[in-house]
């Protein structure tokens, strides 16, 4: 008998709603306002119709407002976010996003439902689910009888080491790293 286990986590599973916005037009003071009442790194930017249509990180105000020298309280958020803000439905596999924001270099996604902002997800919502991810492949190995040495690699932190890895593999029943795994055969 074989069993298939299907379950893919997706953006919603791991999104904050819902986003926190400002308008084009506000400043940037209120924009780093939100930000430290919200406790976010980040706020979507709408236009006047409420389209998301960038977003403003702490990184843009501290690059392109405080050392270039502007007076923040003359600097709109529209003249200094990051546009076109980049979406994903928030059905779209979380795999996905994840290597959607790896190949953008990008640490926060817009998330959409039935063309509507919904959501923000980011790598720190990602972050924090990666413990439930693994423990869903580790309950998949089980049930299927284990994971052969051919199996895909895992994207993830080693259980012996504590290192970030996009290559684990799955060695006694612990997720281990390259360099672990070559500690262990030595």
């Amino acid at each position: 008998m074989e069993f298939e286990l299907t379950y893919r986590m997706v953006v919603r599973e791991a999104m904050s709603s819902p986003a926190i916005t400002i308008g084009a037009e506000e400043g940037v003071i209120e924009v780093a306002r939100l930000m430290d009442e919200n406790n976010i790194g980040a706020i979507i930017v709408l236009d006047r119709e409420n389209r998301p249509v960038g977003i403003v990180t702490e990184r843009d105000i501290v690059v392109r407002v405080v050392a270039k020298g502007h007076p923040p309280r003359d600097v709109k958020a529209g003249e200094v976010m990051s546009s076109p803000l980049i979406t994903v439905d928030s059905e779209t596999p979380l795999i996905d996003a994840m290597m959607l924001m790896s190949r953008l270099n990008i640490r926060r996604l817009g998330v959409t439902y039935k063309g509507s902002l919904a959501g923000v997800v980011t790598d720190r919502d990602i972050l924090r689910i990666v413990p439930t991810m693994i423990e869903i492949v580790r309950e998949r190995s089980k049930i299927q009888g284990g994971v052969s040495s051919g199996a895909p690699s895992l994207t993830g932190i080693c259980e012996k080491c504590g290192a970030y890895s996009m290559n684990l593999k799955e060695v006694e029943g612990m997720y281990l790293c390259e360099d672990c795994i070559a500690d262990e055969e030595v």
